[in-house]
């Protein structure tokens, strides 16, 4: 960008910058988007999981993959095989302290464990 300074107030460089900034930001969100949208073949599979491509196909058998089939030609989609990995994450030791210590809490409070509590009556 040339620019020549001449009178430029402070709000005239803040507008510009700002214009600048989110011309950048929309176009890396755009390249970043158009990137998670790329559909392909195995290779691509195999390229984003890391397994091998026996692998992917029995887990496509199983269904248990992320994918499309039209005729004998399988597609996969690089964002739902992102989400598939991720769907798969396991809690880190430290996220199932936290979980064991809320078990049993209400959602109003903590259980007592002094106190006796009622079930509901069953008929």
């Amino acid at each position: 960008m040339d620019l020549t300074v001449t009178n430029l107030t402070l709000a005239d460089i803040t507008r510009a910058m700002r214009s600048e900034l989110e011309t950048f930001f929309a176009e890396r969100l755009l390249a970043e988007n158009s990137k998670n949208d790329e559909i392909g073949g195995i290779e691509l599979a195999i390229a984003i999981t890391g397994l091998a491509k026996a692998t992917i196909y029995g887990l496509v058998a199983a269904r248990q993959i992320p994918h499309s089939k039209r005729g004998k030609k399988l597609y996969f989609s690089r964002g739902e095989l992102l989400e598939w990995i991720g769907s798969g994450k396991r809690r880190t030791q430290s996220e199932i302290a936290v979980a064991a210590t809320h078990f049993g809490q209400k959602e109003r409070g903590t259980i007592d464990p002094t106190k006796r509590h009622r079930s509901p009556k069953v008929n």
